[in-house]
């Protein structure tokens, strides 16, 4: 037993404090555009970070009807936010925890991970927020915002949507 101890407690001691070096702050805006139609619907959105490879590493935000309707489920619709569904949400058991909400009207809506918690899995290296919208009788829209993880330096990046999303920010501080 002795012979394990001083080989074991540095790796012991290591893991506890593994994540404490990964904290930081994550802040994300969303805006949603005002957009003249004689029929508009609410979009639905999806907000999630995706490693190099394209592969969700985090879903972050899930906005879509939480009612059923004359038309059916409202997650019937959520197949539209076509990269999200292909990449893991036809998998996904919804509602996701923590995650999914109702759609948002015109505006700009702040997403903030400080917790460390939400972004604590989350290995270091390179990665993209993705923020995609698709709207009934509308359009569809992707965005992608690159950083790396953990933050070495705060970091702000705007890309402007050009019909179904607004500018998009990404604000990281370690």
């Amino acid at each position: 037993m002795r012979n394990w101890v001083p080989v074991l407690l540095p790796s012991l001691i290591a893991g506890l404090f593994a994540h404490q070096g990964m904290a930081a702050d994550l802040n994300i805006k969303v805006n949603i555009p005002q957009i003249n139609a004689s029929e508009y619907h609410r979009p639905y959105v999806a907000v999630w970070i995706e490693r190099v490879d394209q592969s969700v590493a985090q879903n972050l935000a899930l906005w879509y009807s939480q009612k059923s309707g004359p038309e059916g489920s409202g997650t019937k619709w959520l197949a539209d936010l076509r990269q999200w569904w292909r990449k893991g949400g036809r998998d996904a058991q919804l509602p996701l925890d923590g995650i999914s909400g109702a759609t948002r009207p015109v505006g700009e809506y702040s997403l903030s991970f400080n917790d460390g918690k939400a972004l604590a899995a989350l290995p270091k290296g390179e990665y993209r927020l993705v923020v995609e919208a698709a709207r009934e009788k509308g359009g569809h829209e992707l965005v992608r915002i690159p950083f790396n993880w953990p933050a070495t330096k705060a970091d702000t990046q705007k890309v402007d949507g050009q019909q179904e999303l607004g500018a998009i920010s990404l604000d990281i501080k370690p």
